[in-house]
C-alpha cells in the first residue's frame, strides 16, 4: 500500500501558509493514484519524531501494510536532519521506498548528501523563522503591545489591536476574590475556592471546579493593578516538549531585568492588592485563632476502605474543642472527597504509643508485627488492569479476525481504515494499562523486599529503654513510631492494624 506523510505546523501555517489540502493533491500526483493511505499532521512541530500520524505511519510500516511512501518536501519528514535520516534509515530497513514531490534524491551517495544538505537548510530554516517571531514580539513588547493571548481572568485579549480590556463578567469576580481574601469573609484561599465551585462559577478554561492554586495566582497577579509584564518567564523549549510527550517544568523566571511592562486597564486598586501581598506573605490562615496542632501520626494513618491517607482534624463537641484522624480530602478541587471515616486522635495515639512500649519492653515481639501488606484498593486496581488489558486483547483479536474473513471484499477502504485505527487504539490503550499494571507489582515488590532497618531500631531501643513512659518529649515518641512504623490501617473504630518498617 502507498502511504503519504503530510504536516504543517501551526507556527508555519501563520508565517508561511502552508497547505495540507495543497501538499495532499501533489503527493497523490507523485503517487499516482488516489488510492492511498494518509497519515496527517496538523499543528505538530517537524523539531519532534513522536507525532501522532508520523507514529501511526512507522507502526503500520512495521506491520507490513505500506511498501512506499510519498512526502511532499524532506521538511515536511523533520526539520531536524538527524530524525530525517534516522527515518530514512528506518524506512530503508523495512523496504520501504521513500520519495518527494519536491527534493527527490536517487538512493546513491550524491543522493544521500543532497538529503543531508536539505536536511540542514531545513534547520536553519527554522531557526530562522523562531529568530525573527520571537524578534517581532519583543519589538512589540518594547512598544507597550500585547504580543499573545495569556488566557488571564478578568481581561478578554484582542489580537488585532494587541491590547488587553477587561472584561466586566469576570473582572466581578476578581474584585470578590479579593474582597473575600482581604475582609476575611471566607476561611481562606481554599474557602474562597469551594465556594466559587459551589456558585457553578466557571473558571478561565470552562472547568467547573475552582483550585485553591487558582485563586492563589489570582490574588498575586500584579496585571489586576494594571501592570502586566512579558517576556517573564522562561518557556524555551517547552513547546517542542510538550508535544515530544515530555514533561516540562514550569515556573521558570528570568531575571526581572529582562521583563517587559504593559500597561493594562486595572481592575483592582493597588493598595488593596498590596495588603492582599501582605496576608500572603504572613503564611497563616487569618480565619483560625488557635494554635497549630501537632498530630503524632502525622502521615501514618491510613483508611482501609478507600485507601486515603487520613489527616488531623479540629472538631468541637458541648464546646469543647477535640481531635480526630478523618479520612476527607476538604481541600478545593480534590478528587476524592474520601468516605468519612474518622478515629478519636487520643484514643489512636494511646494504642499505638502502648504497642511501641511493649516492644521496647521486649524487643523480640518487633517481628510479630506484620510487613506492610499490599492495601485493598491497590489489589483492586490490580485486578481491575488485568481485566481491562484482557478486554483489549480480546477486542484486537476481533477486528483482525473481520479483516482475514474478509474474501469477498464486502469492507471498502473507509472502513478497513477505520478498522485499522480501532486497532491502534487498542494497541495504545494496552500498552498503557500494561505499563500501569508493570508499575504497580513492580512497587509491591520493591516494598515487599525492603528490609527492616534492624540495627537503627536496636539503638534506638538501647537509648530509650530505661527511660520512664512520661519522660519521653513529643519529638522522641514521633521520632520512634516513624523508627518503628511504617502504616496505622484504620479498619473500624475498634479495630487498627500496624505494619512495621
Amino acid at each position: 500500500m502507498i502511504a503519504i506523510y503530510c504536516r504543517v505546523s501551526t507556527e508555519e501555517q501563520a508565517t508561511r501558509g502552508y497547505s495540507i489540502e495543497e501538499q495532499i493533491d501533489q503527493c497523490k500526483l507523485k503517487a499516482g493514484t488516489t488510492e492511498v493511505l494518509e497519515y496527517i499532521d496538523e499543528g505538530f512541530t517537524g523539531e519532534i519524531l513522536n507525532r501522532p500520524s508520523l507514529t501511526r505511519l512507522r507502526n503500520d510500516i512495521e506491520n507490513g501494510l505500506i511498501h512506499k511512501i510519498v512526502c511532499y518536501d524532506p521538511d515536511r519528514l523533520s526539520r531536524n536532519l538527524l530524525v530525517q535520516l534516522l527515518l530514512d534509515d528506518e524506512f530503508k530497513k523495512m523496504n520501504v521506498e521513500l520519495v518527494f514531490v519536491r527534493g527527490d534524491y536517487q538512493n546513491n551517495p550524491e543522493g544521500k548528501m543532497f538529503f543531508s544538505m536539505r536536511g540542514a537548510i531545513s534547520e536553519f530554516e527554522k531557526a530562522k523563522i523562531k529568530e525573527r517571531t520571537m524578534g517581532g514580539r519583543t519589538r512589540k513588547a518594547k512598544k507597550g503591545l500585547a504580543v499573545k493571548e495569556n488566557h488571564i481572568y478578568g481581561y478578554t485579549f484582542f489580537k488585532e489591536k494587541n491590547n488587553y480590556k477587561i472584561n466586566e463578567s469576570e473582572a466581578a469576580i476578581v474584585r470578590m476574590i479579593f474582597d473575600a481574601y482581604t475582609s476575611n469573609r471566607f476561611e481562606g484561599i481554599n474557602g474562597i475556592a469551594l465556594h466559587l465551585t459551589e456558585m457553578g462559577i466557571p473558571t478561565k478554561t470552562g472547568s467547573k471546579v475552582w483550585h485553591r492554586q487558582v485563586v492563589r495566582q489570582i490574588l498575586m497577579n500584579e496585571t489586576y493593578i494594571g501592570n502586566f509584564y512579558q517576556n517573564k518567564w522562561d518557556t524555551v523549549g517547552d513547546y517542542v516538549k510538550r508535544q515530544a510527550g515530555e514533561k516540562v517544568k514550569t515556573g521558570r523566571l528570568r531575571p526581572k531585568e529582562e521583563w517587559l511592562l504593559t500597561k493594562v486597564p486595572a481592575i483592582i486598586p493597588e493598595e488593596q492588592f498590596q495588603y492582599a501581598q501582605k496576608l500572603i506573605e504572613l503564611g497563616r490562615r487569618r480565619y483560625t485563632n488557635y494554635g497549630k496542632h501537632d498530630y503524632l501520626l502525622s502521615g501514618l494513618v491510613r483508611c482501609d476502605r478507600c485507601g486515603n491517607t487520613m489527616t488531623g482534624r479540629k472538631k468541637k463537641s458541648h464546646g469543647k474543642d477535640y481531635f480526630v484522624y478523618e479520612c476527607r480530602k476538604n481541600y478545593a478541587g480534590s478528587k476524592n472527597k474520601g468516605c468519612g471515616k474518622e478515629m478519636s486522635e487520643n484514643k489512636l495515639n494511646k494504642h499505638v504509643w502502648e504497642t511501641l512500649l511493649n516492644i521496647l519492653n521486649n524487643p523480640e515481639k518487633f517481628n510479630e508485627y506484620p510487613e506492610t501488606n499490599t492495601p485493598n484498593y491497590i489489589k483492586d486496581e490490580i485486578q481491575h488492569l488485568l481485566i481491562e488489558i484482557e478486554k483489549t486483547k480480546k477486542g484486537r483479536k476481533k477486528l483482525f479476525k473481520l479483516v482475514s474473513q474478509d474474501e469477498d471484499d464486502l469492507l471498502d477502504q473507509d472502513s478497513i481504515e477505520e478498522i485499522k485505527q480501532e486497532i491502534r487504539e487498542l494497541q495504545l490503550k494496552e500498552k498503557e494499562l500494561t505499563n500501569k499494571y508493570n508499575q504497580l507489582t513492580s512497587e509491591i515488590k520493591e516494598e515487599k523486599e525492603k528490609e527492616p532497618n534492624k540495627l537503627a531500631l536496636e539503638k534506638a531501643f538501647e537509648a530509650y529503654v530505661e527511660k520512664k513512659e512520661e519522660e519521653f518529649t513529643f519529638e522522641e515518641k514521633r521520632d520512634l513510631i516513624r523508627l518503628a512504623f511504617r502504616e496505622v490501617i484504620i479498619i473500624d473504630s475498634e479495630t487498627v492494624h500496624i505494619t512495621r518498617v
